[in-house]
């Protein structure tokens, strides 16, 4: 699960950090606010992804995905792109926590 997510992290951060000169140039959106904004969510990302060995970094990663949808009120194609994120970081959380407790089961039926 943690594999998962941390990709799906590490991706968005990227995208995040692409956001700003869009958010600058195409949208008009303050340089500072895009700034702080874009990088401080995809620095808050790759922080996230490293962190996901403990319990209340997936708790963060359902966060930073409200925050990225919410960049949409600047910049509309990001209610689009942080729905999708979304789906993808619920999809590998889900995904992964069903594949833990399927190797558990596996191990506990081994022994």
């Amino acid at each position: 699960m943690r594999g998962m997510c941390a990709a799906m992290l590490t991706l968005e951060a990227i995208i995040l950090a692409l956001a700003v000169p869009v958010m600058i140039s195409v949208q008009g959106v303050d340089k500072p606010l895009a700034i702080g904004l874009g990088v401080g969510l995809a620095v808050l990302c790759v922080l996230t992804a490293g962190s996901l060995r403990k319990p209340w970094a997936y708790v963060l990663g359902h966060a930073i995905q409200v925050g990225t949808i919410a960049l949409g009120f600047l910049v509309p194609i990001m209610f689009f792109i942080g729905a999708m994120f979304t789906a993808l970081w619920l999809g590998a959380f889900f995904l992964g926590r069903r594949i833990e407790a399927d190797k558990a089961a596996w191990a506990s039926k081994a022994n």
